[in-house]
């Protein structure tokens, strides 16, 4: 008895691998904690400064897995499930049996398929990596190696019976208690979503209280959505500073696609280039290199004036494909922009619009200008750094267009969201 103890990770005593997968367990619910703390941020964001933006690596951000469809489940950020399995690999450690070594042992195959997936997923799908989401798959594969070398039942020949033989009995309770947790958190994920209308009167009065800034010297002939022939004659005025490579350029444009739509005829979009590399951008020099492919994929899109909007809508699209260069190519072919690059025209107007970007007056110690990151939104003067939810951007809007068809009065005291309001 005492020799087969001896041949499990956890029922030999605290030997150095009993440590070790406690220490795994410990990574994947700090990592875990970290990513759902993240993706509530993200998506439910407190204030008007706290929106997302590009301001690291393209390929290593958090930002396009918490706004991906598979950053939750029926309400259930992701992040939940490997943190009941770092907790079960805790409990593991800390109370072992045979029966939890074998359920755990299980679990930790299912779980290490699963980082494997979602690796792929990210890689290859989302084109990004989240650092967040990295610690709990290093700390997964780690757990599984471990169980790989020491875990009970090494010996066995059939791959069957060393890997999946886990306790029913645990299996059962482990759902159970799992289910009674995800349902608290798709309570508090509804209870998030049902304050955003809360929160979005809060983001209403904070943007009023911004201090109104200029229009760029130069606004961008290259607009998205066009309302009336004067920029300054619609209600609600955007001027865009974003990257077709930025993820949360892209969050974005899926919140304007849906504004658009419920303010037609009221809003005016000015797409104002500003991609994060150097080839094209030397406003911002110390993220020359942020976004390889930005300035051929802005040259493309400016290169037909005419028909911009549709280059923009299909850019934005098909956003896991603009960092291949050969989509980048048929894209240009599709639209005759393929000599962009090399015309002189285009690249002036291109650079002219880009150059506004130092126009503006610091808002961190660590730059010398404001436009320093992807989006950032000038509505009506007002300037905002980072993306914002739908419902905060729309009832920043709707007080835009009541103000204008209000006349004078003063609208942000008696603002009540629409489905508040007696008929």
């Amino acid at each position: 008895m005492e020799n087969a103890r001896e041949k499990t990770l956890t029922l030999g005593g605290w030997t150095v691998a009993r440590i070790l997968s406690l220490i795994a367990g410990a990574g994947m619910i700090t990592a875990s904690v970290m990513t759902i703390r993240h993706f509530f941020l993200a998506n439910y964001p407190a204030t008007i400064f706290t929106g997302s933006f590009c301001d690291i690596s393209a390929f290593f951000n958090c930002d396009s897995s918490a706004f991906s469809s598979i950053s939750q489940i029926l309400g259930v950020p992701l992040g939940y499930f490997g943190l009941f399995m770092g907790a079960l690999v805790m409990l593991g450690g800390v109370l072992p049996s045979e029966a939890f070594e074998r359920t755990n042992k299980s679990l930790s195959l299912l779980n290490v398929l699963g980082v494997v997936s979602l690796f792929l997923y990210s890689v290859f799908v989302l084109g990004s990596l989240c650092l967040l989401c990295s610690g709990f798959y290093l700390f997964s594969i780690m757990n599984f190696i471990l169980f790989w070398f020491y875990g009970i039942g090494r010996g066995e020949r059939n791959l069957l019976r060393r890997w999946l033989r886990p306790s029913i009995k645990l299996l059962a309770v482990f759902a159970v208690v799992a289910a009674a947790g995800a349902y608290g958190f798709i309570q508090y994920h509804d209870a998030k979503k049902e304050a955003q209308m809360g929160t979005a009167t809060n983001i209403v009065k904070q943007f009023y209280e911004l201090p109104k800034v200029a229009a760029p010297s130069f606004l961008s002939p290259y607009w998205s959505v066009k309302s009336t022939d004067r920029f300054e004659d619609a209600a609600i005025q955007v001027v865009e500073y974003a990257d077709f490579l930025c993820s949360d350029c892209f969050y974005l444009s899926q919140q304007i696609d849906k504004l658009k739509q419920e303010f037609a005829g009221k809003i005016n979009i000015a797409f104002q280039f500003f991609p994060l590399e150097g080839l094209c951008n030397t406003v911002v020099p110390e993220k020359a290199n942020l976004h390889p492919g930005a300035c051929e994929m802005t040259y493309i899109a400016a290169g037909n004036l005419a028909r911009f909007p549709e280059i923009h809508d299909e850019i934005w699209a098909n956003f896991r494909q603009v960092r291949n260069p050969e989509w980048r190519r048929a894209l240009a072919r599709k639209y005759g922009t393929e000599n962009a690059m090399a015309d002189a025209g285009v690249r002036d107007l291109v650079e002219r619009i880009i150059n506004t970007g130092a126009e503006y007056e610091k808002t961190s110690d660590k730059y010398s200008h404001g436009i320093r990151s992807t989006p950032t939104m000038i509505i009506n003067n007002r300037m905002i750094i980072g993306t914002l939810p739908y419902q905060h951007l729309r009832a920043i809007f709707q007080a835009l267009v009541e103000e204008r068809e209000g006349g004078t009065r003063k609208f942000i005291e008696n603002w009540v969201p629409p489905a508040r309001r007696k008929k």
